[in-house]
């Protein structure tokens, strides 16, 4: 009788404990969360506000004098849409082109039968704790061509040992039984990886597009060195150039019947930035989470 009312004793510890850990830890994630929400919902209510309540410094997490006059007007410029374009079409053709080159390298890494396998690793790794220096990386892009061009916006981050190494170690992890069933039938190792493999790794293709689709939108370093025609510029760059110099917003709300402030403006242009990323981010979540964890532990 005592041994049961020890195991129901234990039993309840163990699920008091369960439940202060979970409580803990969801309670420590929903800070965080509105943490970084602030910001965010600081910046959405100033961009919502009238041009009064922004000279007073009012707005704080709720809009003041209620108005999209901010948004339309910034919203009309032409100049931001085109910035805007680029940096999709950077992101797009980015993302397409470094999945490939990503795949049909990691594929061979992952077997143990590629001769360069242990070579190219090194390298890999070498590449991810010594960074390129800055002027001999200035100079070489340079050289080939790519100042104001529009390629250098994708070719520099089309691959990322990180990711490289996360590819890998998910088609390391990749049934073998399932590779040798294919190549029986006929299947080359363009046709494998292609017909086979590719279509059972959308997680981790979903994880690697995501960080280089996120590289690929927030660049800036990049543009801010090799670009200087206003036409290439892509959004943070164009973003950049509103906030910081501010001449263009601040001979607009000079008008007297506007109603909107460079602060308000500045606002719509920052959440113009981020909520394309906020919007994509929820409908591959759950594959992102996946191939994370997947790439991550599996080598």
């Amino acid at each position: 009788m005592s041994t049961i009312a020890k195991t129901k004793n234990n039993h309840i510890q163990s699920t008091r404990s369960e439940f202060w850990y979970t409580f803990t830890i969801t309670a420590i994630l929903i800070l965080f969360g509105i943490l970084t929400a602030v910001p965010l919902i600081s910046e959405l209510a100033l961009s919502l506000s009238s041009k009064a309540a922004s000279d007073m410094n009012a707005v704080t997490l709720w809009p003041i004098g209620f108005t999209f006059d901010s948004w339309t007007h910034m919203l009309s410029q032409s100049t931001l849409w085109r910035s805007f374009l680029i940096s999709v079409a950077s992101m797009v053709l980015g993302v397409a082109a470094a999945l490939i080159i990503n795949m049909l390298m990691a594929y061979p890494l992952a077997k143990d039968d590629f001769p360069l396998r242990k070579a190219l690793m090194l390298y890999l790794i070498f590449t991810m704790i010594f960074k390129a220096p800055t002027v001999p990386y200035y100079l070489l892009v340079t050289g080939l061509g790519l100042r104001n061009n529009f390629l250098v916006l994708i070719l520099p981050h089309i691959l990322n040992a990180y990711n490289l190494i996360v590819m890998r170690s998910f088609f390391r992890a990749f049934p073998r039984d399932v590779e040798e069933a294919a190549e029986i039938d006929g299947c080359g190792k363009f046709g494998t990886l292609f017909r086979i493999v590719m279509p059972s790794s959308k997680p981790v293709l979903m994880t690697v597009g995501l960080y280089y689709g996120v590289t690929l939108w927030n660049q800036h370093q990049n543009p801010l060195m090799f670009i200087t025609d206003p036409k290439l510029f892509p959004l943070q760059l164009r973003i950049q150039q509103i906030v910081s110099t501010g001449a263009e917003i601040e001979a607009v709300t000079k008008v007297a019947n506007v109603n909107y402030t460079a602060n308000t403006l500045s606002a719509v242009v920052v959440l113009f930035a981020v909520l394309p990323v906020l919007v994509v981010y929820p409908f591959i979540q759950k594959h992102f989470t996946k191939g994370a964890m997947v790439g991550s532990v599996k080598g």
